[in-house]
């Protein structure tokens, strides 16, 4: 898939510059350690505004244009294959979608954005959904602009296809777009906090997520409701397994397992799972979401109980863009067991 077309104009050098020494963490070599670490340098963002689009609400930021990695697959392994920052990439753009009544971030919307300038397309991209440290899951991307000036940005989401329970039954199910306007100077750019870590850069570990009233971060919920399976980890990524009995799921017992990143607690999505009980024949989970178990995977299944042995393969890693700190992560990841923590 071509993933940008760009129309009209390109970005400025001192943007460009800039990008080099701050969101593309460095033009210098550095170490590349193996799973979840602490990154050398956190960075900002401004605010541009939080649209309304049906069910949902986005918020729309930007801050530097850096480098992240994407996920493919390369015979049987899955790899990340870097996206660098090009000369003409003036931001990076970032879009979180939430339920406004519980502030749960969305995943699974699927979202594009176009950008015009006095009225002519600059640049349009359906953008990646991705994982930071400091944001937790989001969209986004870098994006050519033409020079300083107002733009207008149309944010467009899908509907979400998964499984929605409770009060989440039959909502986000329509897509929708809105359109927010924000003066955009390299001037401002550059006044974005931008701070280098000393201490703690390259060892395992996260930095804390970033904390803002207009924008919730995908925490996943911690406990989990329901009667505890256990916990599990695999290719850095934890999991924990509950089983749920609420008519919302049917008459029989739900399996519920919720991914999320070490040290930090963010929802993982993307990923294909599948679960043996007991040793019985492996069945796939779903990909859901749901106002107490957040997002999670899981399947009602009959003769589940807390007492069950559940091990738990990944059939498909994380297929989701990762910010600096996670491009090692989640890609080789064994089946485990469910465990009593």
């Amino acid at each position: 898939m071509k993933r940008r077309e760009v129309l009209a104009g390109t970005g400025t050098a001192a943007i460009a510059a800039l990008a080099g020494c701050g969101g593309a963490s460095g033009l210098f070599a550095r170490p590349t350690p193996e799973g979840v670490y602490v990154p050398d340098h956190v960075e900002g963002m401004e605010m541009i505004e939080t649209v309304s689009l049906g069910d949902l609400r986005v918020g729309v930021t930007y801050s530097y244009p850096h480098r992240f990695w994407t996920v493919e697959r390369d015979g049987d392994a899955y790899v990340t294959n870097r996206t660098d920052v090009r000369d003409d990439d003036a931001v990076h753009l970032m879009a979180v979608p939430w339920d406004a009544d519980t502030g749960m971030v969305v995943p699974n919307t699927g979202l594009s954005v176009d950008i015009t300038k006095g009225g002519d397309l600059v640049t349009q991209e359906v953008i990646y959904p991705m994982l930071s440290q400091r944001m937790g899951f989001h969209y986004g991307a870098n994006f050519p602009l033409d020079g300083d000036g107002t733009y207008d940005v149309t944010v467009s989401v899908g509907g979400v296809s998964i499984p929605r329970y409770g009060a989440f039954e039959g909502r986000f199910g329509a897509g929708g777009e809105a359109t927010t306007t924000f003066e955009f100077s390299s001037d401002a750019l550059s006044e974005i906090p931008y701070r280098q870590l000393d201490d703690r850069r390259f060892q395992p570990g996260a930095v804390e997520p970033m904390s803002m009233d207009a924008l919730p971060t995908g925490s996943a919920p911690d406990p989990l409701p329901g009667a505890t399976l256990g916990r599990g980890k695999s290719g850095d990524a934890a999991f924990v397994g509950s089983v749920v009995t609420a008519a919302r799921f049917g008459s029989d017992p739900y399996l519920a397992i919720s991914a999320r990143t070490p040290y930090n607690g963010l929802v993982i999505p993307g990923m294909g799972l599948s679960a043996s009980v007991d040793a019985d024949d492996s069945v796939e989970l779903d990909a859901a979401i749901d106002p107490d178990l957040g997002f999670h995977y899981g399947r009602s299944l009959a003769g589940l109980t807390a007492s069950s042995t559940v091990e738990v393969t990944v059939d498909v890693p994380p297929h989701v863009a990762r910010h600096v700190g996670y491009e090692t992560a989640f890609l080789e990841m064994p089946s485990f067991e469910l465990e009593p923590a």
